[in-house]
């Protein structure tokens, strides 16, 4: 895989009141698009004119694919020129987009004491819930295909995914590791830091 950088999007309301966004199209907030900021001028300052030989990719939700944009401002480039991949997209958390943790603990308490016995391969009630693993099956593609330096936009979630198929990373491990928001995660020669 060619030297990657992956991007979580910025801060939203929803992750601010710790609620699963899931595939709920949130906004950035503005401590959100500042961490956008911060991480479209680290790519400035370390990649320089090389950028333009970069392939710029983004989740279409909002959130990455405005992440992206501000990136791209902060690095001189054009803000809207960037592709955009579906598989991309955060995981789907159904019935439970929107909830805390909390709460899913009041209203639904056997189902979430299932999800902290196995957190990757539990799957949410409703329509178009996934699993970790699901999830990791969906955007795998995307990265294996990658044929020059990429800078995507992306998702915790798709994170996770990231670095449990290409880092080597255990699937538990993923599943709780923290995935910074005002961080970027390199990936060249098998090597993952975060930056």
């Amino acid at each position: 895989m060619p030297l990657l950088y992956l991007c979580r999007h910025g801060q939203t309301d929803w992750n601010a009141e710790r609620r699963l966004q899931g595939q709920s199209d949130i906004p950035l907030n503005s401590y959100g698009r500042g961490q956008a900021r911060r991480n479209g001028r680290y790519l400035r300052n370390v990649l320089g004119a090389s950028a333009s030989g970069f392939e710029f990719i983004s989740s279409p939700m909002q959130r990455a694919a405005d992440t992206m944009r501000i990136i791209r401002n902060e690095m001189g480039l054009d803000a809207e020129a960037f592709s955009q991949d579906e598989r991309l997209s955060e995981i789907h958390f159904g019935d439970w987009q929107g909830y805390t943790l909390r709460e899913l603990g009041q209203s639904d308490p056997e189902r979430l004491a299932k999800r902290h016995e196995d957190k990757w391969n539990f799957q949410p009630p409703g329509d178009g819930a996934e699993t970790y693993e699901s999830l990791a099956d969906r955007v795998a593609p995307v990265f294996e295909n990658l044929r020059g330096p990429s800078i995507v936009t992306a998702h915790g979630g798709v994170t996770r995914a990231f670095l449990q198929r290409f880092a080597g990373v255990s699937r538990g491990d993923a599943a709780e590791m923290d995935i910074p928001q005002d961080r970027i995660l390199r990936f060249e020669n098998g090597e993952v830091a975060w930056v």
